[in-house]
């Protein structure tokens, strides 16, 4: 069996409620071409953004299930707390439909906005309790009340991740809005490209130090697009606690929580020698397939060599991986992440 792990997907334009599109907050271009929100809009550049031609991508690739992350757009930084609070509700709503309606082709995630911590809280348990949800997706970095960036691992966020760990979930965490945190003109796909990845080692690096693995033992959480600076700088951060321990005073040895068995990554690093360093790191039993699709930045066809499985496949081909643990990444693992059975 096959299990994608980290991938998306879009509402039909009709089925975004109106009042998104007229506050500009996220909607979908009838003809299908285009997702906007505000001012800035995104080509819709695969079909397979949407239910039927999903499955239809998943037969052809031979992918059995999928896990369908939250839209990165509906984290809502910096939102009006109603705007905020109706927004979450449709995302999570549509993606327990996606779930309920094909349970045995999608798991789905859910979200919440750590700036309205008693909200968050009581949409946890609404969408645990009500809606079956079990992956709680968290953005790497929220905009609190006093319009600071704040990573998700700080203080202010234990909360949340109390109640995660009284039901045992799943988690998620993906970063988003590089361009509202870092005064940098937005070009090159700079933000994507670069600060994303930066976000991930970010929130690493305070998920560690905070020692959250073992605080809370029930939660297994996954870095989006492999945690790759993250885990790149390891050994930096190591070099950084040893010589300046003043500056970590209360805080944990990084090396405490590397290869934890809580702490998963997945693959989408495209390419086999970043997939090696990953597999030296944390082992190969941390690791969960993820393609990201159909974004043109996730692991799919008709963009240079690339199709889903592509750098797993490199990688067995020149002795990185083992045919076992290659499977493994594409399902074991999956699950061992997700606390489930498929």
């Amino acid at each position: 069996m096959r299990i994608n792990a980290h991938g998306h997907i879009l509402p039909e334009p009709s089925q975004i409620p109106k009042f998104m599109k007229e506050k500009k907050l996220f909607w979908i271009d009838e003809d299908k071409k285009n997702m906007r929100q505000g001012n800035w809009s995104r080509p819709i550049s695969s079909p397979g953004f949407f239910l039927e031609e999903k499955i239809d991508w998943m037969k052809k690739n031979n992918i059995d299930h999928a896990v369908m992350l939250c839209l990165s757009q509906l984290y809502c930084n910096g939102w009006k707390k109603d705007d905020c609070i109706d927004s979450i509700t449709f995302q999570n709503n549509f993606n327990a439909s996606i779930q309920n309606d094909f349970p045995k082709t999608f798991t789905s995630g859910f979200v919440v906005q750590p700036l309205h911590i008693d909200h968050a809280l009581k949409e946890i348990e609404r969408c645990v309790n009500k809606l079956n949800l079990k992956l709680l997706c968290l953005p790497t970095h929220f905009l609190n009340s006093n319009n600071e960036w704040l990573s998700v691992a700080e203080n202010e966020v234990d909360p949340i991740f109390e109640l995660a760990n009284k039901y045992s979930l799943a988690i998620q965490i993906h970063p988003y809005d590089g361009e509202k945190m870092i005064s940098l003109k937005n070009k090159y796909w700079r933000f994507h490209l670069v600060w994303m990845m930066a976000q991930c080692a970010d929130t690493l690096h305070l998920f560690t130090l905070r020692n959250l693995p073992n605080k809370f033992p029930n939660l297994r959480t996954s870095f989006a697009h492999g945690g790759m600076l993250g885990l790149a700088s390891y050994g930096r951060r190591i070099q950084g606690y040893d010589g300046r321990p003043d500056l970590f005073e209360k805080l944990e040895d990084p090396r405490k929580t590397l290869g934890h068995k809580n702490l998963f990554f997945d693959t989408l690093v495209h390419d086999s020698h970043t997939l090696e360093l990953l597999k030296k790191r944390v082992g190969t039993s941390q690791l969960i397939m993820g393609l990201d699709d159909p974004y043109p930045l996730g692991e799919i066809e008709g963009i240079g060599t690339s199709y889903p499985g592509r750098v797993l496949d490199y990688a067995t081909e020149i002795g990185i991986l083992t045919e076992e643990e290659k499977n493994n990444i594409w399902y074991k693992n999956v699950i061992n992440w997700l606390g489930k059975k498929i």
